[in-house]
């Protein structure tokens, strides 16, 4: 699995994929929905995949003498750790927007510990939706990219209009740092374990499907 993971990052991992960690810069600009920087890395995914399938990377991998669960493996680890890297780098991008900009983000959800919360489910749910349709036929990425883009951009409209319509969100979770901190560590544990959850389930339907293709 190691030198299966360390191909994936040598040779797959698509080269936007760094930068589209920097956006979390975008945390700095004022009233924007905080939630679409967290899909940028969706759409690194999405690239490596693509490229993947121009490269005929998936033809050359099961060349060698790894089974096709650990393809996949491989690969949703790969993404899991791109994810995680996303939210750490943002993180530091929070804490400066919350001491230069102290007014209040008018476009939905404050970048604050509740929004790590939400983007971590945001990118679970990206992965569920991905990989399944992905993992069914690997040529069809674009189909695969889609599906996920619409359950995402659906999932921050309403995520994001809970911050102005429901108190809970709106009185507790949206809101500046370190108020209401217990709720928003909650929100963020919750949060973790869905992520995780999902990641997981989904690499084990994933396997499933890619070793039902015949490649």
């Amino acid at each position: 699995m190691g030198k299966l993971l360390k191909k994936e990052l040598r040779l797959a991992l698509h080269p936007t994929a760094p930068i589209f960690l920097l956006l979390s810069t975008m945390l700095l600009i004022p009233n924007y929905p905080y939630l679409v920087i967290f899909f940028y890395t969706g759409l690194a995914v999405f690239f490596t995949c693509l490229t993947g399938r121009e490269n005929h990377d998936v033809d050359f991998t099961l060349l060698l003498p790894v089974a096709k669960r650990d393809v996949v493996r491989a690969r949703m680890l790969l993404v899991a750790l791109l994810e995680i890297a996303q939210l750490l780098v943002a993180v530091p991008f929070a804490w400066m927007r919350q001491v230069l900009i102290q007014a209040p983000n008018a476009a939905g959800m404050d970048a604050n510990v509740a929004l790590m919360a939400f983007a971590l489910v945001q990118m679970g749910l990206f992965n569920a939706v991905f990989f399944r349709v992905y993992y069914k036929d690997v040529r069809k990425v674009g189909t695969s990219f889609l599906w996920s883009s619409a359950v995402t951009f659906l999932y921050i409209m309403v995520v994001e209009a809970t911050a102005h319509a429901v108190p809970f969100v709106r009185d507790a979770l949206d809101t500046p740092d370190p108020a209401h901190m217990a709720e928003k560590l909650s929100m963020l544990l919750i949060g973790a374990a869905l992520f995780t959850l999902m990641t997981w389930l989904t690499c084990r339907r994933a396997q499933g499907h890619f070793e039902e293709q015949d490649l």
